[in-house]
């Protein structure tokens, strides 16, 4: 795998484009033809776009033979899942309610994606709007999990995450409101970051959730994350809820020493009930960060179960919205 371009992370994608050591055109044409070969049996994706991934890479491999000025994702391969609006591309939210629409806007997450060079290879699939945590719908089917495929790959980005766990793209872009990130994340193995509230700005979107989504990266690597929100975060006017920029690198944040950091970890926040598999190993990574020298402190807030409060919360302003 370390050797197989598929594989690779985009640091190193890039890295290896600017060396000369690889080229755009042939990890996309690898890339297509990886899921051309698995995606049959997993669905990760609803919408392919390899004739528009294609030119996209002859474009990138020109410039990086010209020894131009490359952008910080050129010729990387990136999905977006089909909840998030792409520009000129089907976005169907996973609704027969939608199912020809085609955005006049990117979501400033795509726009600024596509203005750092990565190219977009297709929409990854989600359950209608978002509201479970498996993934299938109407218009497309269920997704599995590349891991084993009689699995889920959890929801509502599975088809984002099992993208990236399959070696389809190094890059997605999914959406969280409940888990939609980090139940995918920890069921296919990979990296899944639910960004505060309106750092990564939403805008056009689908109807729902306004107050509760948060659109962040699904990665295999820590640093391919934290590439991908220094390009994806930061205000946008059309977004009322975003925030100001930060003004931190989160590529620099992750060098960064960890001692004196201080982190409270919880088994079950004082009301979950929690596999022991779960258990073991969160509380192993938990101790990982003493090991690195944070001080770590297990806590029992004694919070009651929020999740009537968040059904009631999801279904009333989802229902009044469509």
């Amino acid at each position: 795998m370390k050797s197989d371009p598929c594989f690779l992370s985009a640091k190193q994608l890039v890295s290896g484009y600017r060396r000369r050591k690889l080229s755009p055109v042939e990890v996309i044409d690898a890339v297509l033809d990886r899921i051309r070969l698995y995606d049959r049996k997993l669905n990760a994706f609803c919408l392919l776009l390899p004739d528009e991934a294609r030119k996209e890479a002859r474009r990138a491999e020109k410039i990086y033979a010209k020894d131009q000025d490359a952008s910080s994702l050129l010729g990387v391969p990136v999905s977006i899942k089909d909840l998030i609006f792409t520009k000129g591309i089907r976005t169907t939210g996973g609704s027969r309610l939608f199912e020809e629409l085609v955005p006049e806007e990117d979501e400033p997450a795509v726009a600024r994606l596509r203005a750092a060079g990565a190219i977009i290879i297709g929409k990854t699939n989600t359950p209608e709007f978002g509201y479970k945590a498996v993934t299938d719908n109407p218009l497309f089917g269920i997704s599995r999990n590349p891991w084993n495929p009689e699995m889920t790959p959890g929801g509502s980005s599975g088809g984002a995450a099992a993208s990236v766990a399959a070696g389809f793209c190094p890059l997605a872009l999914g959406s969280d409101g409940g888990g939609s990130i980090r139940i995918p994340g920890a069921l296919c193995g990979v990296f899944g970051l639910k960004p505060s509230f309106g750092r990564v700005p939403r805008y056009p979107s689908f109807p729902g959730w306004e107050t509760l989504a948060h659109t962040g990266p699904i990665t295999r690597t820590v640093a391919d994350a934290a590439l991908m929100m220094d390009i994806i975060a930061g205000p946008d006017d059309r977004d009322r809820y975003s925030l100001p920029s930060s003004g931190r690198s989160y590529t620099s944040s992750i060098r960064s020493r960890l001692k004196k950091i201080r982190i409270a970890w919880s088994p079950s926040l004082g009301y979950a009930t929690v596999e022991p598999e779960v258990l073991k190993l969160t509380a192993a990574g938990a101790m990982s960060f003493r090991n690195a020298g944070c001080k770590v402190e297990e806590i029992d807030p004694g919070w009651e179960n929020p999740e009537p409060d968040f059904v009631t919360f999801v279904v009333s302003e989802c229902q009044a919205a469509l």
